[in-house]
């Protein structure tokens, strides 16, 4: 049967003891609520032989007082889900499959599940093409009637409309970017930094709504962008905005970002040179105007590094960003005019790690790290913003995305 769901209890072993045991803070998660999440990455199935370790999706149930995560079952019949996203009513999630061989135009595909509310257990709907190859990154736009899927290497933002069973419609837009050839490095590398991101074309890393719906925001890391579209809600077509891109450092391959909740301030990742530029952003014309760029190493860090994922605290007052090959996790604090001060380097205590992403009370942020196929779990001081490590490691092939889902009982 396709789309099985299986015990994963035979395929995760039992993880250590933990140290932490206090209890969450009074926050925004009913106490009595149990809290699940999602992992999906890499499995055999990637493009140019590049093949990962991951099951599928695998669902988890977080423990409230410790952040352990304990496993419940496992999608497996899913090519590398690297990135994934729940509907806003959380009935459905949507996984990129992360290839290249889905159709004779070389596509990469999406596929939609429908979510069991008691279990989390998933039911895959249908998958659809993503309009291009090698999907990094896909979100639920702000009306929530359609998935918005960044292609990597086909270089394209693609709109999938959402159908009213959860399932997908096939694209009804597909938009390649174009523009000069950029660096493989920026100059403003940290010193010591080695690592090269794929200037050749457009790479489209990133895309999401702005806070109030108006616009589109997709990050190129391929020629150094950031695009802006408006959408049409009824049609979900994307239409330059009036500022349509912004050129960022030549080389430094903007990767992810992430709006305040007022949506007047944008803070983007650049992959290669590993640095946050902090901009203000119009939510009436779209337009991005940058104030700040601070690197996510400290002057005493030297060597490779890749930044990979960028988050705030659930009280806005921090900023966490992840550095790859350095293993490290920066922590920023927001002032009140929004500038950012690098406070804290935090080692992941494994490799590689990409997406950070906090469970819904804010206590625990969890760090994905691919290259040693496993999850770990830090404590956040909602006050200093300083992360404390839980000794939580999770065991689990090639993992590089998180959803949560809150479960009432």
């Amino acid at each position: 049967m396709l789309g099985t769901s299986i015990t994963a209890s035979s395929l995760l072993p039992a993880l250590t003891k933990k140290l932490y045991a206090a209890p969450l803070p009074a926050a925004a998660v009913n106490p009595h609520d149990r809290i699940l999440c999602f992992v999906g990455g890499y499995t055999a199935h990637r493009p140019k032989g590049t093949d990962g370790n991951g099951p599928g999706i695998t669902v988890f149930e977080m423990d409230r007082k410790t952040g352990n995560l304990s496993p419940i079952s496992v999608f497996t019949d899913i090519a590398s889900p690297s990135f994934i996203t729940l509907s806003h009513d959380k009935k459905f999630l949507y996984a990129v499959n992360e290839i290249d061989d889905f159709n004779k135009e070389g596509d990469g595909s999406v596929t939609s599940f429908s979510v069991d509310p008691a279990s989390g257990n998933l039911q895959r709907l249908n998958v659809v093409s993503s309009g291009g190859a090698v999907p990094a990154h896909l979100s639920v736009d702000h009306s929530g009637k359609y998935v918005l899927v960044a292609n990597y290497v086909g270089g394209s933002v693609a709109v999938l409309p959402i159908k009213p069973d959860g399932s997908l419609d096939q694209p009804v837009e597909v938009i390649k970017n174009t523009g000069p050839r950029m660096p493989e490095r920026a100059e403003d590398n940290p010193p010591g930094n080695f690592a090269i991101s794929d200037h050749t074309s457009s790479h489209v890393h990133m895309v999401q709504s702005d806070p109030t719906g108006r616009f589109v925001v997709a990050d190129d890391a391929g020629l150094d962008r950031i695009y802006v579209w408006s959408i049409d809600s009824k049609t979900g077509k994307l239409t330059p905005a009036q500022y349509p891109y912004l050129d960022m450092t030549p080389g430094s391959a903007p990767r992810h970002f992430v709006f305040s909740k007022d949506g007047k301030r944008l803070y983007n990742l650049c992959e290669q040179n590993s640095k946050v530029v902090y901009s203000h952003f119009d939510p009436t014309t779209g337009k991005i105007t940058p104030q700040q760029t601070v690197s996510t190493v400290t002057p005493h860090f030297k060597g490779s590094t890749l930044a990979a994922e960028i988050v705030f605290s659930h009280n806005e007052k921090f900023i966490y960003a992840s550095n790859r090959l350095g293993n490290s996790i920066a922590v920023f604090k927001v002032s009140p005019d929004g500038l950012l001060t690098l406070i804290d380097e935090t080692w992941m205590h494994a490799d590689y790690g990409r997406a950070l992403m906090f469970d819904p009370s804010g206590t625990f942020l969890f760090c994905a790290n691919q290259k040693s196929d496993s999850v770990t779990a830090f404590r956040a001081n909602p006050k200093t913003g300083k992360l404390d490590f839980t000794w939580n490691f999770t065991p689990i092939g090639s993992p590089t995305t998180f959803e949560f889902l809150v479960v009432p009982k």
